[in-house]
């Protein structure tokens, strides 16, 4: 079966900074994901985070880059899952940018991919295997 995936934008990050061992397992991942023809979804939640890091756009379009064309697609953010993903993160005490992210991947079919703990506590929202 074909899985489609979201990667949170720590794996993105450790792959386009070569963060040493992280950065070799986003790598790996990364090249399967391509070798394989699969598909990696982002939203805008990942485009604020990365330039609330400080990135520029051309920068995250290097990022995003890194898989081919037809292999990325974006999804969008309805008012509802933000809503939800306040809710919830008042509830859990886990960041709210993070809820979204399972929210997301809840509602698009995705495989959650990340290193971030708070999604072990997610795991009822998202499918999700640490990187």
């Amino acid at each position: 079966m074909e899985e489609d995936f979201y990667l949170d934008t720590s794996i993105w990050l450790d792959f386009y900074e070569k963060r040493e061992e992280n950065g070799e397992l986003a790598f790996k991942l990364i090249l399967k994901i391509i070798n394989q023809n699969l598909k990696v979804a982002y939203s805008d939640l990942h485009i604020k985070e990365f330039k609330n890091l400080g990135y520029t756009q051309n920068e995250i379009n290097s990022i995003l880059s890194i898989v081919k064309p037809n292999n990325i697609k974006h999804i969008h953010i309805y008012r509802e899952q933000k809503e939800e993903a306040k809710k919830t993160a008042r509830q859990r005490n886990v960041p709210e940018g993070d809820i979204l992210h399972a929210i997301l991947c809840r509602d698009n079919n995705l495989q959650l991919i990340s290193r971030d703990l708070d999604f072990e506590k997610l795991k009822d929202i998202a499918n999700h295997r640490n990187n």
